[in-house]
């Protein structure tokens, strides 16, 4: 399809993510966006920060600012680490949006009206030492199923089993570490998720060409109904989108709020409608994207998450859309990945281990970051990221084989034809064979792309660069200019349009490099539909210039001191 529609998984508010979080979702999406804007599609990319519920409390708490003050300062922010990773988000929104309030309570109010929310009188658990009512992540324990002794009280991030906090064993508040917790009655609204079990369960079966890590997770959850329980939709808070059946109070709800799961992945929709107000655009606008009776039966909807976003993607979400009765997009295309871990462990917010996006930042430009998280992307296994690693594919990959090809191209042409595009000779059988190679080298390259597979795509861009090297030492101009400079120069000439080339098939990749080298050879950013064409682009005569070095080699100094930096604590 020529539209696009592509949201990566909302980040919460509080704190600064690491490597892992950026590719599991944000990071791939960029890729995908890039790429579709590049072949000429039309593209809505959105992401926004999810802002509500406890996190977002206690992080305020502890910073001593209002939440909401706190929540606008964390979105810049992300923002602005997102704009440093080069982030090509349409929108970036907030889920404490006016736009999502009013969706949220919308959708409740549709959901309501449909039979699928139900009041419910229950026990929760109080805590007397925090003065609250404790959500359900907000409580730890020992998981029933596997026996991990850190389970969250809605969840188990160790085998993704879906809990209640009655079902942990050794229950503590994981504010307070207190537990001296005690039930008491309160009345919640839930989403009545078993009534659409058979609709789901046919929904799903028909995805075809979803990951397998996708589709086996939601069937799953679907097999053995633990997914697909009833789950509390509010929650006793202060801080979220006030419970109302659309514009209406709801009666017995005073004081409430919804829950973050359901009205974080409203705010997707909720994004392209603040897309929209920003542009000083209509309804009619954001409905193209969303509607199916607005003119989104003709859009191709993608979502990237890690594998612990994928029951909620798979099932809850899915059953506010269909549950409402109204035709908003459902998405055609999940892409999940694993855990990226960090040399040897996992990455650790509370000891300081691993490398978090500013940090990133601080000491190498994104494409570095980009590069190795995306050829090491997380797609049929965990990955785990090693100083070692990093180095060999940035020395290697971007430095030895695209930085040099580059250097070595644009300063012999200078050097022995100037700032142009040398002209005479003419492409012979070593520029005709490389031209196949090509060929047949970036259609592959199209096709895993377009499906997704993002390691296999890196692996054929880098054979590509390869490709070029090859032929540039076997062509070898700066021996031909001796005897031939006519058969120098259509060498030259061919490798400076492989440099533009090669910009335009890094752009999604690496795109500050890409941007770079276009801009250096002053060309356009054109998909080589017809390879022999695209190589053909800069014409002889065109002006140019020598790029400064695109990348600098990571020394052994360098790799030492960041892996002892980013250690973490030791006890």
């Amino acid at each position: 399809m020529d539209r696009i529609l592509i949201t990566s998984a909302i980040p919460y508010i509080n704190g600064i993510k690491h490597l892992g979080n950026l590719v599991g979702s944000q990071l791939p999406a960029d890729l995908h966006a890039r790429y579709h804007r590049g072949r000429g599609r039309e593209v809505m990319f959105l992401c926004a920060t999810d802002e509500h519920g406890t996190p977002a409390e206690l992080a305020a708490a502890k910073a001593g600012k209002p939440v909401a003050e706190y929540c606008a300062e964390m979105w810049q922010v992300q923002k602005d680490l997102s704009d440093g990773f080069r982030l090509s988000f349409d929108m970036f929104g907030r889920s404490s949006s006016p736009q999502n309030r009013t969706l949220t309570q919308h959708f409740a109010g549709r959901l309501f009206d449909a039979g699928l929310i139900e009041e419910v009188s229950e026990t929760q658990i109080y805590s007397p030492a925090d003065g609250r009512f404790l959500p359900d992540r907000y409580i730890e324990g020992t998981c029933p199923n596997c026996g991990y002794d850190r389970a969250r009280g809605d969840q188990c991030e160790n085998c993704t089993k879906q809990l209640d906090p009655t079902d942990l064993i050794d229950p503590r508040s994981a504010v307070s570490g207190s537990t001296d917790l005690e039930p008491r009655q309160t009345t919640h609204l839930y989403l009545r998720q078993s009534l659409m079990r058979d609709r789901l369960r046919d929904w799903i079966d028909g995805q075809k060409d979803w990951p397998v890590l996708t589709t086996s997770i939601a069937k799953k959850w679907l097999d053995d109904g633990e997914g697909l329980r009833d789950r509390g939709i509010t929650r006793d808070l202060d801080w979220g989108v006030p419970v109302k059946r659309g514009t209406e109070e709801w009666p017995g709800m005073e004081g409430k709020v919804f829950y973050v799961w359901f009205d974080a992945p409203i705010e997707y929709i909720a994004a392209a409608h603040e897309w929209a107000d920003a542009q000083g655009l209509g309804q009619e606008q954001w409905y193209r994207w969303w509607r199916t009776d607005a003119g989104a039966d003709d859009v191709r909807y993608v979502q990237f998450m890690g594998k612990d976003n994928v029951p909620f993607h798979t099932l809850s979400f899915p059953v506010t859309i269909m549950g409402s009765g109204e035709p908003w997009k459902l998405v055609d295309y999940i892409k999940s990945f694993n855990y990226l871990n960090y040399d040897g462990g996992q990455f650790s917010t509370s000891q300081g281990r691993g490398v978090f996006m500013d940090q990133a930042l601080s000491i190498l430009p994104a494409d570095y970051w980009r590069w190795w998280l995306l050829r090491n992307a997380p797609e049929t296994g965990d990955s785990e990221f090693t100083w070692e690693s990093f180095q060999l594919a940035s020395n290697r990959d971007l430095a030895d084989v695209l930085g040099n090809f580059v250097s070595r191209v644009t300063k012999f042409c200078r050097s022995k034809f100037g700032e142009a595009v040398p002209a005479g000779g003419a492409y012979g059988p070593a520029e005709a064979a490389l031209i196949a190679d090509l060929e047949t080298r970036v259609r592959t390259y199209e096709r895993h792309m377009e499906a997704i597979e993002i390691r296999k795509a890196a692996a054929e861009l880098r054979a590509i660069w390869v490709a070029g090297n090859e032929y540039l030492q076997s062509a070898a101009p700066w021996a031909a200019i001796k005897e031939d400079e006519d058969r120098a120069a259509a060498i030259i000439r061919l490798s400076l349009n492989l440099v533009r080339l090669y910009a335009v098939l890094s752009q999604p990749f690496i795109p500050d490099a890409a941007g770079k080298m276009l801009d250096a050879m002053g060309a356009s950013a054109d998909w080589p539909d017809d390879l022999s064409e695209a190589l053909r682009t800069m014409a002889e005569g065109q002006l140019f210039t020598v790029p400064e070095n695109l990348f600098a080699k990571i020394t052994d100094a360098e790799r030492d001191d960041w892996a002892t930096r980013f250690s973490g604590r030791r006890d």
